[in-house]
């Protein structure tokens, strides 16, 4: 890879880490389920600039079907999550799990055939998990490590179809999804969290809860994708995908700088486990061929 890609691919890796930061400093401002509408309200806007009569770059059935998963369901998962009480460096981390759920649907959907390093990566990952979820407080604290393991399992969900849909323009089709769940969403909010609560929001908004909406559609979504979208067009799938373990590397060490969350040694332990087996699953191991290759 070009030196200027490999930094565009840390870059990405370091704005989705930091992601996780902006969305519990958004929370102290916005109700979850208003917050994630806002979103991809935000996050659809392009559309104005684009030529939007040409239409999606992918039929509708296919775009529905990627944004009801990932942002009518995943994300308000993962919010909720982070609202009730996990903490947004470990969500950062639990979160990749979803590239596990998604070898696993894979062999349910799509009929592939994981490999012994993968699926040991698996047993690694989900161990980690399970350390970690003993060192969480029963209660809330639990129920969002639940949350954030749901919002992987459908992030793996709208993998599998975009994987089925080869969507010809990563960008251009995270800006289409985003028409999909503001308005489902609007709805949800008002039922679960109610026209009062989310006047307040506005009420008493404040510019980090303005720059963190601001950030989580701009840069994590609209930049984030772009890029990403970008570099897989030109690389292999195999060389890209490897920053992505630096996600939680960023979400960690940020929310430990920015937010005060302090990571006991179980925690840290458990995180090592998932991360060792996140990079079991995705790196290359040197000078390991296939047999027939």
């Amino acid at each position: 890879m070009r030196t200027s890609h490999i930094l565009l691919a840390v870059a990405v890796a370091a704005v989705w880490g930091l992601n996780f930061v902006a969305i519990k400093l958004g929370l102290r401002d916005f109700p979850p389920v208003f917050f994630c509408a806002l979103r991809f309200a935000l996050a659809a806007l392009p559309l104005l600039v684009l030529d939007w009569r040409a239409g999606p770059p992918l039929p509708w059935r296919w775009i529905v079907a990627i944004g009801v998963p990932l942002g009518v369901v995943q994300f308000p998962l993962l919010f909720f999550g982070i609202d009730v009480g996990m903490p947004a460096g470990l969500a950062s981390l639990v979160l990749q799990s979803q590239a596990f759920f998604t070898a696993i649907f894979a062999v349910l959907a799509l009929g592939d055939r994981p490999g012994g390093r993968q699926i040991a990566g698996m047993l690694l990952a989900f161990a980690g998990v399970g350390v970690i979820a003993t060192e969480m407080p029963s209660g809330s604290s639990l129920l969002g490590l639940g949350l954030t393991l749901a919002a992987a399992a459908s992030w793996a969900v709208a993998n599998i179809v975009m994987k089925k849909a080869r969507a010809p323009d990563l960008f251009r089709t995270m800006v289409w999804v985003s028409l999909v769940p503001p308005l489902p969403l609007l709805a949800l909010a008002l039922v679960v969290e109610g026209p009062e609560r989310i006047a307040h929001a506005f009420t008493g908004l404040s510019w980090v809860g303005v720059g963190s909406l601001v950030y989580i559609a701009g840069a994590a979504t609209l930049f984030g994708f772009a890029a990403w979208g970008f570099l897989m067009r030109h690389y292999p799938a195999s060389l890209v995908a490897p920053f992505s373990l630096l996600v939680p590397i960023f979400g960690m060490s940020s929310s430990a700088l920015l937010l005060g969350e302090t990571f006991t040694t179980l925690k840290l332990m458990g995180g090592l486990l998932v991360f060792c087996g996140l990079a079991l699953s995705v790196l290359r191991l040197p000078g390991v061929r296939r047999v027939g290759a």
